[in-house]
Protein backbone atom coordinates (compact mmCIF):
# COMPACT_ATOMS: atom_id res chain seq x y z
CA UNK A 1 0.00 0.00 0.00
CA UNK A 2 1.43 3.38 -0.91
CA UNK A 3 2.35 6.00 1.78
CA UNK A 4 -0.37 8.44 2.16
CA UNK A 5 1.35 12.26 1.90
CA UNK A 6 -0.09 14.32 5.07
CA UNK A 7 -2.33 16.89 5.17
CA UNK A 8 0.20 19.34 5.68
CA UNK A 9 2.26 18.45 2.97
CA UNK A 10 -0.76 18.69 0.70
CA UNK A 11 -3.43 21.24 2.35
CA UNK A 12 -6.87 20.72 0.90
CA UNK A 13 -9.86 23.31 1.18
CA UNK A 14 -13.18 22.58 3.27
CA UNK A 15 -14.74 21.99 -0.49
CA UNK A 16 -11.99 19.77 -1.60
CA UNK A 17 -10.16 21.57 -3.73
CA UNK A 18 -6.33 22.47 -3.37
CA UNK A 19 -5.45 25.04 -1.19
CA UNK A 20 -4.08 28.22 -3.11
CA UNK A 21 -5.54 27.39 -6.38
CA UNK A 22 -8.51 26.84 -5.32
CA UNK A 23 -9.58 23.96 -7.95
CA UNK A 24 -10.85 20.46 -8.21
CA UNK A 25 -9.57 18.23 -11.32
CA UNK A 26 -12.82 19.01 -12.86
CA UNK A 27 -11.81 22.42 -13.03
CA UNK A 28 -9.23 22.23 -15.41
CA UNK A 29 -8.41 20.74 -19.18
CA UNK A 30 -5.39 18.75 -20.17
CA UNK A 31 -3.51 21.77 -22.05
CA UNK A 32 -3.46 24.90 -20.48
CA UNK A 33 -2.56 28.55 -21.04
CA UNK A 34 -0.66 29.91 -18.02
CA UNK A 35 -0.01 34.08 -17.73
CA UNK A 36 1.56 35.96 -14.91
CA UNK A 37 -0.77 39.05 -14.48
CA UNK A 38 -4.41 37.72 -13.38
CA UNK A 39 -6.05 40.81 -15.47
CA UNK A 40 -4.27 38.93 -18.50
CA UNK A 41 -6.54 36.25 -18.26
CA UNK A 42 -10.31 37.80 -19.73
CA UNK A 43 -7.64 38.54 -22.69
CA UNK A 44 -7.18 34.60 -23.67
CA UNK A 45 -10.57 33.91 -22.44
CA UNK A 46 -12.46 36.22 -24.33
CA UNK A 47 -11.82 34.07 -27.14
CA UNK A 48 -13.19 30.63 -26.02
CA UNK A 49 -16.74 30.35 -27.66
CA UNK A 50 -18.06 28.95 -24.20
CA UNK A 51 -16.22 29.10 -20.12
CA UNK A 52 -17.50 26.71 -17.65
CA UNK A 53 -15.72 27.88 -15.08
CA UNK A 54 -14.60 31.21 -13.64
CA UNK A 55 -12.13 30.58 -9.98
CA UNK A 56 -9.94 32.80 -8.26
CA UNK A 57 -7.67 33.17 -4.96
CA UNK A 58 -5.33 35.52 -4.53
CA UNK A 59 -3.34 36.33 -8.03
CA UNK A 60 -4.47 32.63 -9.21
CA UNK A 61 -7.19 33.49 -11.80
CA UNK A 62 -8.58 30.48 -13.92
CA UNK A 63 -10.74 30.15 -16.20
CA UNK A 64 -11.91 26.85 -17.96
CA UNK A 65 -14.26 26.78 -21.77
CA UNK A 66 -14.17 25.26 -25.11
CA UNK A 67 -12.86 26.92 -28.04
CA UNK A 68 -14.76 24.94 -30.54
CA UNK A 69 -14.77 21.12 -29.08
CA UNK A 70 -11.74 21.94 -27.18
CA UNK A 71 -11.20 21.84 -23.72
CA UNK A 72 -8.83 24.28 -22.26
CA UNK A 73 -7.95 26.59 -18.96
CA UNK A 74 -6.03 29.85 -18.62
CA UNK A 75 -4.63 30.42 -15.61
CA UNK A 76 -2.61 33.38 -14.27
CA UNK A 77 0.74 32.75 -11.69
CA UNK A 78 1.43 36.08 -10.37
CA UNK A 79 4.88 37.00 -10.75
CA UNK A 80 8.51 35.06 -9.98
CA UNK A 81 9.10 31.09 -9.57
CA UNK A 82 8.17 31.48 -6.07
CA UNK A 83 4.39 31.63 -7.36
CA UNK A 84 5.25 28.99 -10.39
CA UNK A 85 6.34 26.38 -7.69
CA UNK A 86 2.90 26.38 -6.21
CA UNK A 87 1.23 26.95 -9.51
CA UNK A 88 3.04 23.75 -10.85
CA UNK A 89 3.24 21.54 -7.71
CA UNK A 90 -1.31 21.70 -7.21
CA UNK A 91 -1.53 21.19 -10.78
CA UNK A 92 0.14 18.17 -10.69
CA UNK A 93 -1.53 17.16 -7.74
CA UNK A 94 -5.04 17.33 -9.40
CA UNK A 95 -3.95 14.89 -12.17
CA UNK A 96 -1.78 12.70 -10.45
CA UNK A 97 -3.01 12.51 -6.99
CA UNK A 98 -6.10 10.94 -5.65
CA UNK A 99 -7.05 14.30 -3.68
CA UNK A 100 -9.54 12.22 -1.45
CA UNK A 101 -7.11 8.98 -0.63
CA UNK A 102 -3.99 11.43 -0.96
CA UNK A 103 -2.10 9.12 -2.56
CA UNK A 104 0.09 8.86 -6.16
CA UNK A 105 -2.28 7.78 -8.95
CA UNK A 106 -1.33 4.65 -10.76
CA UNK A 107 -1.35 6.33 -14.50
CA UNK A 108 0.64 9.38 -14.76
CA UNK A 109 -1.11 11.72 -16.25
CA UNK A 110 0.69 14.62 -18.62
CA UNK A 111 -1.17 17.86 -18.98
CA UNK A 112 0.36 20.41 -21.77
CA UNK A 113 1.51 23.68 -20.59
CA UNK A 114 1.67 26.97 -22.09
CA UNK A 115 3.14 30.53 -21.16
CA UNK A 116 2.30 33.44 -23.03
CA UNK A 117 4.15 35.90 -21.54
CA UNK A 118 6.07 39.42 -22.01
CA UNK A 119 9.84 39.64 -21.48
CA UNK A 120 12.38 42.20 -22.76
CA UNK A 121 15.43 41.41 -25.16
CA UNK A 122 19.45 41.57 -24.26
CA UNK A 123 20.11 41.26 -27.88
CA UNK A 124 20.36 44.44 -30.01
CA UNK A 125 19.37 42.26 -33.02
CA UNK A 126 16.51 41.15 -31.54
CA UNK A 127 13.61 44.02 -32.40
CA UNK A 128 10.71 45.41 -30.00
CA UNK A 129 7.34 43.73 -30.91
CA UNK A 130 9.29 40.39 -32.07
CA UNK A 131 8.37 37.12 -30.25
CA UNK A 132 11.29 35.00 -28.53
CA UNK A 133 9.99 31.27 -28.29
CA UNK A 134 11.92 30.11 -24.91
CA UNK A 135 13.81 26.57 -26.51
CA UNK A 136 15.75 26.48 -23.39
CA UNK A 137 16.39 28.55 -19.69
CA UNK A 138 18.44 28.88 -17.08
CA UNK A 139 17.22 30.06 -13.71
CA UNK A 140 19.24 31.88 -11.37
CA UNK A 141 16.52 32.12 -8.99
CA UNK A 142 17.92 29.45 -6.41
CA UNK A 143 14.80 26.75 -7.18
CA UNK A 144 17.23 23.98 -8.33
CA UNK A 145 18.84 24.20 -4.23
CA UNK A 146 15.10 22.43 -3.54
CA UNK A 147 14.63 19.78 -5.76
CA UNK A 148 16.29 17.07 -7.64
CA UNK A 149 16.97 17.95 -11.09
CA UNK A 150 19.42 15.78 -13.41
CA UNK A 151 21.64 18.03 -15.81
CA UNK A 152 24.07 16.88 -19.14
CA UNK A 153 27.84 18.06 -18.16
CA UNK A 154 27.38 21.22 -21.16
CA UNK A 155 24.32 22.63 -18.80
CA UNK A 156 26.62 21.95 -15.44
CA UNK A 157 29.66 23.93 -17.57
CA UNK A 158 27.02 26.47 -18.55
CA UNK A 159 26.00 27.29 -15.23
CA UNK A 160 29.43 27.12 -13.52
CA UNK A 161 30.71 29.99 -15.87
CA UNK A 162 27.87 32.04 -15.63
CA UNK A 163 27.83 31.83 -12.03
CA UNK A 164 31.18 32.46 -12.18
CA UNK A 165 30.89 35.96 -14.38
CA UNK A 166 27.63 36.92 -12.08
CA UNK A 167 29.67 36.05 -8.75
CA UNK A 168 26.61 34.28 -7.44
CA UNK A 169 26.18 33.12 -4.23
CA UNK A 170 23.97 29.79 -5.81
CA UNK A 171 24.27 27.45 -8.55
CA UNK A 172 22.10 28.21 -11.73
CA UNK A 173 19.82 25.77 -13.33
CA UNK A 174 19.60 24.75 -17.38
CA UNK A 175 16.15 23.54 -18.16
CA UNK A 176 14.43 23.22 -21.89
CA UNK A 177 11.16 23.23 -23.21
CA UNK A 178 9.50 20.14 -24.96
CA UNK A 179 10.76 20.02 -28.46
CA UNK A 180 7.56 19.16 -29.92
CA UNK A 181 5.72 22.01 -28.86
CA UNK A 182 8.60 24.20 -29.77
CA UNK A 183 8.32 22.54 -33.49
CA UNK A 184 4.25 23.45 -32.96
CA UNK A 185 5.53 27.07 -32.19
CA UNK A 186 8.15 28.12 -34.41
CA UNK A 187 5.69 27.50 -37.63
CA UNK A 188 3.20 30.63 -36.27
CA UNK A 189 3.28 33.71 -38.84
CA UNK A 190 5.18 35.98 -36.95
CA UNK A 191 7.53 38.03 -39.10
CA UNK A 192 9.97 38.34 -36.50
CA UNK A 193 10.46 35.21 -34.20
CA UNK A 194 13.44 33.90 -32.47
CA UNK A 195 14.31 30.54 -30.60
CA UNK A 196 16.44 30.94 -28.43
CA UNK A 197 17.50 30.80 -24.49
CA UNK A 198 16.21 32.78 -21.63
CA UNK A 199 17.33 33.63 -18.90
CA UNK A 200 15.22 33.83 -15.59
CA UNK A 201 15.86 35.99 -12.39
CA UNK A 202 14.90 35.90 -8.61
CA UNK A 203 13.77 39.74 -9.31
CA UNK A 204 12.59 42.90 -11.69
CA UNK A 205 15.26 45.57 -11.00
CA UNK A 206 18.89 44.42 -9.90
CA UNK A 207 18.41 40.75 -10.99
CA UNK A 208 17.65 42.00 -14.15
CA UNK A 209 20.34 45.08 -14.52
CA UNK A 210 18.46 47.95 -13.22
CA UNK A 211 19.59 50.52 -11.70
CA UNK A 212 17.21 53.06 -9.11
CA UNK A 213 18.17 54.39 -5.97
CA UNK A 214 21.10 51.95 -4.97
CA UNK A 215 24.24 51.07 -5.78
CA UNK A 216 24.41 47.82 -8.22
CA UNK A 217 26.12 45.13 -6.95
CA UNK A 218 27.29 43.26 -10.31
CA UNK A 219 29.17 45.97 -12.49
CA UNK A 220 28.31 46.45 -16.21
CA UNK A 221 25.58 43.15 -15.74
CA UNK A 222 23.76 43.16 -18.71
CA UNK A 223 27.16 43.59 -20.99
CA UNK A 224 28.00 40.60 -19.07
CA UNK A 225 24.59 38.70 -19.53
CA UNK A 226 24.56 40.04 -23.39
CA UNK A 227 28.05 38.55 -24.20
CA UNK A 228 27.41 35.27 -22.22
CA UNK A 229 28.66 32.13 -24.58
CA UNK A 230 27.48 28.59 -24.01
CA UNK A 231 28.72 26.82 -27.84
CA UNK A 232 26.46 28.11 -30.04
CA UNK A 233 23.76 29.79 -27.44
CA UNK A 234 23.47 32.93 -26.01
CA UNK A 235 20.99 34.43 -23.88
CA UNK A 236 18.18 36.34 -25.61
CA UNK A 237 15.86 37.96 -23.27
CA UNK A 238 15.29 37.97 -19.18
CA UNK A 239 11.97 37.33 -17.01
CA UNK A 240 10.82 35.68 -14.15
CA UNK A 241 9.10 32.53 -14.39
CA UNK A 242 10.42 30.35 -17.49
CA UNK A 243 12.99 28.28 -16.00
CA UNK A 244 10.69 27.26 -12.96
CA UNK A 245 7.90 26.17 -15.27
CA UNK A 246 10.74 24.12 -17.42
CA UNK A 247 11.90 22.61 -14.07
CA UNK A 248 8.96 21.96 -12.86
CA UNK A 249 8.00 20.34 -16.67
CA UNK A 250 10.75 18.02 -15.95
CA UNK A 251 10.26 16.78 -12.96
CA UNK A 252 6.87 16.18 -12.99
CA UNK A 253 6.69 15.31 -16.62
CA UNK A 254 4.43 17.85 -18.33
CA UNK A 255 4.70 19.47 -21.96
CA UNK A 256 6.20 22.58 -21.49
CA UNK A 257 6.97 25.80 -23.80
CA UNK A 258 6.99 29.52 -22.93
CA UNK A 259 6.86 32.17 -25.34
CA UNK A 260 7.31 35.59 -24.79
CA UNK A 261 6.41 38.83 -26.45
CA UNK A 262 9.02 41.01 -26.43
CA UNK A 263 8.20 44.83 -24.96
CA UNK A 264 11.56 46.51 -24.48
CA UNK A 265 15.02 45.94 -25.89
CA UNK A 266 17.44 46.77 -22.98
CA UNK A 267 20.89 47.27 -24.67
CA UNK A 268 19.05 50.03 -26.83
CA UNK A 269 16.78 51.72 -24.53
CA UNK A 270 13.40 50.93 -26.63
CA UNK A 271 10.12 50.05 -24.95
CA UNK A 272 7.40 48.84 -27.35
CA UNK A 273 4.81 51.70 -28.22
CA UNK A 274 2.23 48.91 -28.76
CA UNK A 275 2.33 46.84 -26.10
CA UNK A 276 -1.67 45.60 -25.60
CA UNK A 277 -1.87 44.88 -29.56
CA UNK A 278 1.36 42.96 -29.44
CA UNK A 279 -0.01 40.61 -26.14
CA UNK A 280 -3.03 40.30 -28.26
CA UNK A 281 -1.97 39.64 -31.37
CA UNK A 282 0.21 36.73 -29.72
CA UNK A 283 -2.37 35.27 -27.41
CA UNK A 284 -4.76 34.93 -30.84
CA UNK A 285 -1.78 33.36 -32.72
CA UNK A 286 -1.31 30.94 -30.03
CA UNK A 287 -4.96 30.22 -29.70
CA UNK A 288 -4.91 29.50 -33.29
CA UNK A 289 -1.84 26.60 -33.27
CA UNK A 290 -3.33 25.11 -29.85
Amino acid sequence: MQNKISETDLILNKDGSVYHLHLRPEHIANQIIVVGDPDRVPLVSKYFDAIEFKIAKREFVTHTGFIGKKRLSVISSGIGTDNVEILMNELDALVNIDLNTKETNKNHKTLEIIRIGTSGTIQADIPVDSVIISESAIGIDGLNDFYYFDQTQKQQQACDSLKNILQLSTLPYFTNANKNLVEKFKKLQIPDLYTDTTLTCPGFYAPQGRSLNYRHKIENHLEKLSTFQFGEQRLANLEMETAGYYLFGEIFGHNMVSISAILANRMLNRFSQNADKQIDNLIKMVLERI
